[in-house]
């Protein structure tokens, strides 16, 4: 336990000062917006500066110069420009995933996954960025037809705490594939990964201006940054009802937007499975990051005949599941991010008992210091119960029975979201009817693997509109534009 408190200790000494990023310079000497909380332990790691209205217009002017630079910087150079960040980004793994655990919670073998993951979208993007390819299309004798992919301009992307690195990697290194400036707001709960982060592109060698960092209030920065005429799309990864504010900002303005907000994902589980081995896989899954992800398998619907096996083999191996500080060895899930969180969660769990659930494990927190709360699995919880159409977003997973697979695909249906999805058959039938009737924009079907940089990631209904990654990672980031050119002289 001392080399532990000494990992703590050390961890926090390093600590690094939080600035906004500005037209290449770091800003630091601003009144605090909000102290980082350690949630392992509650302690104060920190102050976040907030950018001034001053400071976001610097930041709105540094993007427009910035993207006029940028978009005429050949392809080939923002690649190589993307590349020397990612082996910044994978030499620096081991001290962003501390920041990351320090700040997050999440155990550091998480943290290390999710620096790794963010440097393969870095890897994709530039060189999807070679790949943005226009068209020539047949006409007649002296004109040209030609259709341009062009980027659309500057970028406004708003980020989340449960994913600090990924979720800003997916949206700077697609901007700045297609040749855009970014002006991101980072959550201000991890703003030292942010900072990281940034500075990986900063050593990298990218010019000022074209990409900038800002803390501060939520509501300011937003409708600053949208309204501006600088700003040409605006991009988020956060929650349904922020994504609805920003939407209505930025169709006041006509400007497009790329939202991949928040879900409920159901996990459709037939009688032909071995149920018991389902079970544990989704105890693993479920409680990853502490299940504050927004595609965390969270409504298991469980045909009849093996539901009692699947919920007893699940509650099991969740309640042996070993919670505490992300730096402990052999801690497998970390605190929630806040006493918010916490409250919110005790309030799920107490109204699914009152509407008659049982509570199969967990349920409650662990100690009175740190925001642990202890894995946890009901069983049985009646559809009227909030957990059915409120996501938790924590580690609480909720388990009903299915008569059949009808009656499961209108469960899994029933909700005004779609991001993620899963299913457990054997049944070759009953998978290609899942893939065509589950409403979601990712499916996993017999495991609970999520997409890569390879392939595209988004929601349906309420979860979001547009996709990040895949063939089409850079489309949300540019536009076409149609050239009808006589070649006669005139």
């Amino acid at each position: 336990m001392s080399g532990t408190q000494e990992d703590r200790s050390g961890a926090a000494k390093a600590y690094p000062r939080i600035g906004c990023f500005i037209d290449g310079e770091w800003i630091f000497d601003r009144p605090a917006c909000q102290q980082v909380i350690n949630p392992s332990d509650e302690t104060q790691l920190g102050p976040v500066p907030g950018a001034t209205r001053e400071d976001l217009a610097r930041a709105l002017d540094a993007a427009h110069r910035g993207f006029l630079m940028w978009r005429d910087t050949p392809p080939q150079q923002r690649a190589e420009l993307l590349l020397r960040a990612t082996a910044l980004l994978r030499e620096r793994a081991e001290q962003i995933a501390r920041i990351i655990t320090l700040e997050q919670g999440k155990p550091i073998a998480d943290a290390r996954s999710e620096v790794d993951r963010a440097s393969t979208f870095l890897e994709w993007d530039a060189a999807q960025c070679l790949r943005t390819y226009g068209t020539i299309v047949p006409a007649e004798p002296q004109m040209q037809r030609l259709v341009m992919r062009q980027p659309i301009g500057p970028v406004a992307a708003f980020t989340p705490w449960n994913v600090p690195i990924s979720s800003p990697s997916r949206k700077i290194s697609a901007a700045l594939a297609a040749g855009c400036s970014v002006v991101i707001k980072a959550a201000e709960e991890t703003p030292a990964s942010a900072c990281a982060f940034v500075q990986c592109f900063v050593d990298a060698g990218l010019p000022p201006g074209v990409l900038n960092l800002v803390f501060g209030d939520p509501a300011q920065i937003s409708s600053a940054l949208i309204a501006s005429p600088v700003i040409r799309m605006i991009t988020l990864t956060g929650s349904v009802q922020v994504g609805k504010q920003l939407t209505q900002l930025a169709a006041a303005a006509m400007k497009p937007v790329l939202m991949e907000l928040g879900g409920h994902a159901p996990v459709l589980i037939g009688e032909d499975v071995d149920a018991a081995n389902v079970g544990r896989l989704a105890a693993a899954s479920k409680m990853r990051m502490a299940g504050q992800i927004c595609a965390s398998p969270t409504r298991f619907i469980v045909h009849e005949k093996v539901y009692d096996e699947f919920v007893a083999a699940f509650a099991g191996a969740a309640g042996e599941l070993r919670v505490g500080d992300g730096f402990e060895p052999g801690v497998r899930m970390g605190p929630v991010a806040n006493g918010r969180r916490l409250a919110a969660l005790e309030s799920l769990v107490f109204d699914a008992k009152d509407c008659g659930a049982r509570v199969a494990t967990g349920g409650h927190r662990i100690g009175d210091r740190g925001y642990f709360f202890a894995p946890t699995v009901i069983a049985d919880v009646p559809l009227n119960a909030r957990a059915m159409h409120e996501e938790p977003f924590g580690p609480l997973a909720l388990c009903v029975p299915m008569r059949d697979l009808d009656q499961g695909i209108a469960l899994a249906n029933s909700l005004s979201v779609g991001l993620s999805a899963y299913a457990f058959t054997n049944s070759l039938h009953d998978a290609e009817r899942i893939s065509r009737e589950v409403e979601c924009g990712v499916l996993s079907i017999n495991h609970f693997g999520s997409p890569g940089a390879e392939t595209p990631f988004g929601g349906v209904k309420e979860s979001g509109m547009g996709r990040e990654g895949g063939p089409e990672s850079l489309d949300s980031y540019t536009i076409t534009k149609t050239v009808l050119q006589r070649t006669a002289r005139v």
